[in-house]
């Protein structure tokens, strides 16, 4: 017998909602608390800043500690004169206006020359290489000349640079010529000859006249062996003005000119901080030059 209830027909039930359980969201932190580790071209970064600074740091150190050393253990207090403690350069001397100003004043003077001879070389070393460069007998007949000009001793032609330009900044500027002049020659005759030989068989096939060669083909190529030249004339161009402070000191002194008054003198201070600013002015010039040479070299 049929029921009630199968007789009545049933309704649609509404689908049944999905009863797996609900994942709780993960509660929001601040990013600001949690540490980031650091990447690893950060560290690779650090590492190599580290490596680069740790070593110049650590002989400094270990060059002062050598220095007290000798000061204070090797000399007696009555000869202690010839080497003055650090300190003491530092307070009687390099932070002492009256000492200090008349050294960076020379300085300055040496700056001048130095700027004077690096461009006079500059300009003489690049044409004389490029000159060697158009020929096998140009260069037989120049190159001996450049290698007797870099290995003659210069203090043996001061006193006839003085009896022919006079002992003025003329005299001063020649010497930082002869002292610098070398390395750029030799890099700009070097760079000039590496030219890639199918660049100039396309130059030939386009008939390029010689100074659209040179300007636009074997001097772009030659660059960075021309700023090699001259990143190692910068620190040539500093020693030769200095040189030619201390043999030719007609008119303002440079720094090797007060160099030369305070050993005379024996005051040992200003001589040694005398030294260390030449050695500052030197190192700068050098490394703008490195930078100035690892920019060209990265762009090639």
């Amino acid at each position: 017998m049929m029921t009630l209830t199968s007789a009545v027909p049933r309704k649609n039930s509404p689908p049944k909602k999905n009863s797996a359980p609900k994942e709780n969201p993960a509660p929001a932190t601040d990013s600001a608390a949690v540490p980031r580790a650091a990447s690893p071209g950060t560290a690779a970064r650090a590492r190599k800043v580290l490596a680069m600074v740790a070593p110049p740091a650590l002989s400094f150190g270990v060059g002062i500690a050598l220095w007290y050393l000798v000061s204070y253990q090797i000399l007696s207090p009555e000869r202690r004169f010839l080497l003055p403690p650090p300190h003491q350069v530092l307070t009687t001397s390099l932070l002492d206006k009256a000492h200090v100003d008349p050294m960076l004043d020379a300085l300055l003077v040496t700056a001048r020359v130095s700027l004077v001879g690096f461009v006079v070389a500059a300009v003489l070393g690049v044409g004389i290489g490029v000159v060697m460069s158009r020929g096998a007998f140009v260069e037989r007949a120049i190159y001996p000349w450049a290698v007797v000009a870099q290995v003659i001793p210069v203090l043996a032609i001061v006193p006839l640079i003085g009896l022919w330009f006079g002992y003025g900044m003329t005299a001063r500027t020649i010497v930082c010529v002869i002292i610098a002049i070398f390395p750029i020659i030799a890099n700009t005759h070097f760079g000039l000859m590496s030219v890639d030989r199918g660049a100039h068989e396309l130059f030939t096939l386009s008939r390029a006249s010689m100074p659209a060669r040179l300007w636009k083909l074997e001097l772009p190529s030659a660059l960075p062996a021309i700023m090699t030249g001259f990143r190692t004339a910068s620190g040539l161009v500093v020693v030769g003005a200095i040189i030619g402070d201390m043999f030719f000191a007609k008119g303002q002194p440079g720094i090797g000119t007060l160099l030369d008054i305070y050993r005379s003198r024996l005051q040992s201070e200003d001589l040694i901080a005398a030294i260390i600013l030449a050695s500052l002015f030197g190192i700068a010039v050098f490394a703008v030059f490195s930078v100035l040479n690892a920019l060209v070299h990265r762009r090639r």
